[in-house]
This record gives structure tokens, C-alpha cells and sequence, in this order.
């Protein structure tokens, strides 16, 4: 009874002081160092990789919570027709940009403009392909009419970056992008690093409560070694790294909310023998063995998929799942496909395009050369395999994406006309196209998915792409840090959380 009485107090104790720790008063002051995500262009508009960086430097109309739905951020509020076509979004009053000016709805207009005339192959070009016209009928209201129904508009605005007109830069291409968000954009030396102070008018009360921010942008494979050190505030960490990191006690691993896919794409657009052939595609495909690539990748966290999102998913299709035919892996079954198509793997060198921080490159270099093939496989930083992704002369690409902010963001990808198609090989399948563009037209959210796993299939019909399954991202906070959440996505600033609420006990 003594003991179980002396347990209670110990746990009622660790309960207060949790909760003074929880409630602890914010300090202000630091320099606020992390390490995750790359920058590929200072002209937000024009980006098309990750969506870690910008918004703590630009902000949007709105961000997408830590549960996955989108908040309000520059919009305080938003008004959808019953038709789908028309969005009126109230600007919030206010809000200064880091120039000192105060933006109005026809600066948000301006820039989904610039982002419709300018932007090729942008992540919100297709969007805006599909806006009939805009308006502001008053300083802080902005009205978007919609040619048809469009369905992710909230969710891709997430990604649609607002920038002062006046940004340098601003009618070819933006050197020094001037935004609204908690820390001003002060430099950018690619490869290297990214700095910001503190915006003292920034327009959430208080915040932010670092003096500034450094990101290190540096392709690192495995950054929990100086996370320990010190070096970093926060990283992103190997998934294999999380039990090292927190057996030290003093970081705290947190996960995304959306999980990234791994998979394995072919040159889809300008196609070399034997791959020209989709039988040949099949038999790498039955000779992958995805559970071992995804413990090679992921360790213990990741899942098998024959799909784009995981379990949990809306857009997930379980009977789809079911019928994976390469759930598991069949070497003899894809030699023997190989033989009967006439191919002899021994004539020909496999041109592979990797990542230098890829876990799945060299296990499927492996098993390629299992099946006969010679394998010639170049690695570059983020920047480097984008472009030569970009010039289609090669034969396969292991890869990975992370969390968007929207399916269609996953899909538009692989459209015709689709930002950083080279992932995906380039699809050019107009069928794909139109079941994406009927997709996000309908209005009843059960047809636009069955719409989306339409298109899907042709992907698995035609061996665009392999998917091999999904992983979650971790990221390891120092104990010091406090106030610090990861979210959905990789996004370091939203409205419910990120850093412009961390801060740091000293």
C-alpha cells in the first residue's frame, strides 16, 4: 500500500512539473540552427522541389495543419460556392511585408498571376490553367472564379507563395524574394546554407521568439551525428538512427504526419530498347524484392505499397493493394519473361540516375545485375540528378517523394505538362491526363477518387513507375528547443505550429 501511495505522489509530481514544463514562459533570443530540405530557386513561385523552406520566409493563404487539413494563414477565412467554381478569401488586415508595406488582395492577385503567366511547369501552373478570372472587390478580399469545379484549390494555395510585387527580380526572376513570414530572407548560398532575422512587424503577436534562423541546406545523408554535437537545434535523421539518437536523452524524435513513397521509375519519354518494352518492365519489376528495399530504406518503419499514398489514406484502395503482383519478389519468373521476349540482359548497360544520399540505388543496381543486365549508375546532389533526370538519357531512376499538400499535387506530376516530371520518366499519356483533369472537376469527393485510382492503374498497367512502398520522415529536437512541432508535410512554418513558436531555453 506504501509503495502504491509513494507511486501516485511520484506520478502526480511528474505531472505538475510536466505541465509547468508544457506551460513554461516562452524566452526570447538564439539563433535557431536546423537541417532539413534543400532550396533549388529563390523565386518561390518557380519551385518545384521540396516545401520545407520558403514559408518561414513567404507566406500563403494558407497552410496545412499538423492533423492534415488546411488553416488559414495570410486568409482568415475562406468561402467555397455551391457550384465548386467561385473561392472568396478574406485577406487577413495587417500584414506587412518585410519591405514594411501592408498587403492587399491585389497583391495576392498579382502573384497567382505572375504565377499563371510566368511559371512553366510550376507546382500550381495546372491550377491556374483552370481559373475563368479574379477580382478584389475591396482591399482584403480576393474573389477566384473557376472555369469548373476545382477541388484542391485550398490545399495547393499551401504552396502558392506571396511575394511582394516589388521583389528584385520580380518580371523575369526573383533574386531576393521579399515576403511576410516571422524571419526576413537574407541570404542564400546554394548547397551551403540559408539566413534570416527575425521580423520584429511580423503580424502574429509575440512571435517569432528566435532572433533568426539558419538553415544548413547541404545534402547530408545522416545528420543525427551533429545534431548530438550541437551543431543543429533540429535535423532530420535516418530512420535506422532514431533509437542512437534517443538512448543520448536529451532529443526528442518526432514524425511527420504524411509519409514519403519510395519507388522505381523508368524513361518514360524517351525510351531505350529493351525498356521501350513493357513486358521488360515487368520482369525488373517481378524481380524486385520490396520488402528488403524498404528495409534497406526505412528499416522497421517502412510498409510494402503498390500506391502513391498508404493505409489511412482516403485515396487508398485496398483491393488494389490486394492484387499487387509484385508484393513479392520472383527472379525466376522475370528471367524467364526476359527469355521469351528475345532480350539477352548480358548486351545491355542499364543507364541508372541516383541520388548520393539513395539506401535503394545500389540494392536495385544488385538485382538488375542478377538478372543478367550491366549496370552504370551516376549519383548527384538534389540539384544535379534533377537535371540530368530532366535530359531523359537514361534507363531507370530510384526514387522517392514526400508529403504534398494535396492528391492532385502527387498526380500532377505525372501529367503531360506536370512540374519536375523527370521523376516519373516524363509520362505522356493523355488518357492519364483527362481522368486527372475529371478528378479534380467533381465535386463528390467518393468520384473524384475513383477517378484518381483509374488514372492510377494505367500507371500500374504500364509500368510508368514501381512503387515499392511508403516511409515515415523523423526529425530529432534538442531538449533545449521547446515549442518545436514537425507537421504534415516537411513545412517549417504553418499557422498551428513550426518556428515561428519555437524558442529557446537557455
Amino acid at each position: 500500500m506504501k509503495k502504491h501511495l509513494i507511486g501516485l505522489l511520484l506520478s502526480a509530481t511528474l505531472a505538475i512539473s510536466g505541465s509547468v514544463a508544457a506551460h513554461a514562459e516562452p524566452k526570447y533570443g538564439g539563433i535557431l540552427k536546423l537541417q532539413w530540405g534543400t532550396l533549388d530557386t529563390a523565386d518561390f513561385h518557380r519551385h518545384t522541389g521540396t516545401i520545407s523552406l520558403p514559408h518561414p520566409f513567404a507566406e500563403t493563404l494558407t497552410t496545412i495543419s499538423k492533423d492534415g487539413q488546411p488553416k488559414g494563414l495570410l486568409a482568415e477565412k475562406w468561402d467555397i460556392s455551391s457550384d465548386g467554381r467561385t473561392y472568396t478569401f478574406a485577406i487577413r488586415k495587417g500584414v506587412k511585408f518585410h519591405n514594411g508595406r501592408i498587403l492587399t488582395a491585389q497583391d495576392v492577385k498579382k502573384n497567382l498571376e505572375r504565377i499563371e503567366r510566368e511559371v512553366k511547369g510550376g507546382w500550381l501552373t495546372s491550377a491556374m490553367q483552370q481559373v475563368e478570372s479574379m477580382e478584389t472587390p475591396d482591399a482584403n478580399t480576393l474573389v477566384v472564379h473557376f472555369k469548373a469545379p476545382f477541388a484542391p484549390f485550398v490545399n495547393l494555395l499551401a504552396e502558392a507563395w506571396i511575394l511582394a510585387p516589388e521583389s528584385p527580380g520580380w518580371d523575369s526572376n526573383i533574386t531576393k524574394p521579399i515576403g511576410t513570414g516571422p524571419f526576413t530572407f537574407d541570404s542564400w548560398t546554394p548547397q551551403l546554407k540559408i539566413t534570416g532575422a527575425k521580423f520584429k512587424d511580423y503580424w502574429m503577436e509575440g512571435k517569432p521568439y528566435v532572433d533568426g534562423i539558419k538553415f544548413d541546406v547541404r545534402e547530408v545523408g545522416d545528420a543525427s551525428l551533429a545534431l548530438r554535437a550541437g551543431d543543429y537545434h533540429a535535423a532530420s535523421i535516418p530512420l535506422s538512427k532514431i533509437k542512437s539518437v534517443e538512448a543520448g536523452g536529451n532529443i526528442r524524435v518526432e514524425f511527420r504526419g504524411d509519409t514519403s513513397w519510395n519507388f522505381l521509375s523508368f524513361n518514360n519519354r524517351k525510351p531505350r530498347p529493351p525498356f521501350d518494352n513493357i513486358k521488360v518492365r515487368e520482369a525488373v519489376a517481378y524481380a524486385l524484392d520490396k520488402k528488403a528495399l524498404l528495409n534497406q530504406a526505412a528499416g522497421e518503419y517502412g510498409t510494402v505499397g503498390n500506391q502513391m499514398v498508404d493505409k489511412g489514406n482516403f485515396f487508398f484502395d485496398a483491393e488494389m493493394a490486394a492484387k499487387d503482383k509484385h508484393a513479392k519478389p520472383d527472379l525466376e519468373r522475370a528471367k524467364k519473361i526476359l527469355a521469351a521476349e528475345g532480350v539477352d540482359p548480358g548486351k545491355t548497360t542499364i543507364y541508372m540516375i541516383s541520388e548520393i544520399t539513395s539506401r535503394t540505388a545500389a540494392p536495385i543496381a544488385q538485382v538488375l545485375r542478377q538478372l543478367g543486365f550491366k549496370v552504370d549508375n551516376k549519383s548527384f546532389d538534389d540539384l544535379g540528378f534533377q537535371k540530368a533526370l530532366s535530359a531523359y538519357d537514361w534507363d531507370v531512376f530510384p526514387g522517392g517523394s514526400g508529403p504534398r499538400n494535396d492528391i492532385f499535387l502527387r498526380y500532377v506530376r505525372l501529367t503531360s505538362d506536370g512540374p519536375n516530371p523527370g521523376l516519373w520518366g516524363g509520362v505522356q499519356d493523355k488518357e492519364f491526363d483527362t481522368l486527372v483533369t475529371a478528378a479534380i472537376s467533381a465535386v463528390d469527393q467518393n468520384e473524384s477518387r475513383a477517378l484518381y485510382l483509374k488514372a492510377w492503374q494505367r500507371v500500374i498497367d504500364n509500368y510508368y513507375t514501381v512503387v515499392l512502398g511508403h516511409s515515415p520522415g523523423a526529425y530529432g529536437i534538442r531538449s533545449e528547443v521547446k515549442d518545436l512541432t514537425i507537421g504534415f508535410n516537411t513545412s517549417a512554418h504553418r499557422a498551428d505550429g513550426g518556428v515561428a513558436f519555437a524558442w529557446i531555453e537557455r
